[in-house]
Order: C-alpha cells, then structure tokens, then sequence
C-alpha cells in the first residue's frame, strides 16, 4: 500500500484570497494538533508543580497565550475565507487535502 505524497500549498488557494490565508491555515493546524496534545499533560504538571505558586503561574500564562493565539488566527482564518466566499469563488478539494498533507481518499 503506497501513499502519494501531496504538496505543500506555497500559494493562496483562489485569486481573490489572501497572500496570508494559506500560511494562517497552516499554522492554526499545527498550533491546533500542538494545542491538544499539551492539553493531555497540562492537569498532572499542574500537579507536579503545584508546591512552586509561580511555576504554575507561568504554566497558566503559557496555555492560556497559546489559546489566545490560535483564537486569533482562527479569527483570521474566518475573514481570510469569508473574502473567498464574497469573491464567489470555491476552494478546491485538492488544496483542502494539501493542508493535511495526503491525498483525497488516501
């Protein structure tokens, strides 16, 4: 069973998209799959750091900066496709599968 390697999207995905949209899109996938998994192991360090007050002080600031941040692109995200859906346009299947880096029905 081989697996078709995808291209990395290096461009905007329609003509009246954002030159920032796919860059946005990208890093708000990684920020998110980041975000979950630091999510996992963020109640047993608040456990294992719960004798230092501002150890868990700065672990709070730090999740909570994270969370701040994919909001931000997420809010970014949205007008970057909301501009898209305005220009009429429709973004394709392929550059869809080519932000999760396989290909359609793989």
């Amino acid at each position: 069973m081989s697996q078709r390697s995808v291209p990395v999207p290096a461009h905007a995905p329609t003509p009246s998209s954002p030159r920032w949209l796919t860059i946005v899109m990208r890093c708000d996938r990684w920020g998110s799959y980041w975000y979950i998994a630091v999510g996992f192991l963020f109640a047993p360090a608040l456990l294992i750091l719960d004798a230092w007050p501002g150890a868990v002080m700065v672990a709070w600031v730090l999740i909570s900066s994270a969370g701040l941040w994919l909001g931000l692109l997420g809010i970014l995200m949205a007008y970057g496709l909301a501009k898209v859906l305005r220009a009429g346009e429709e973004i394709s299947e392929e550059f869809w599968w080519s932000l999760l880096g396989r290909p359609p029905g793989g």
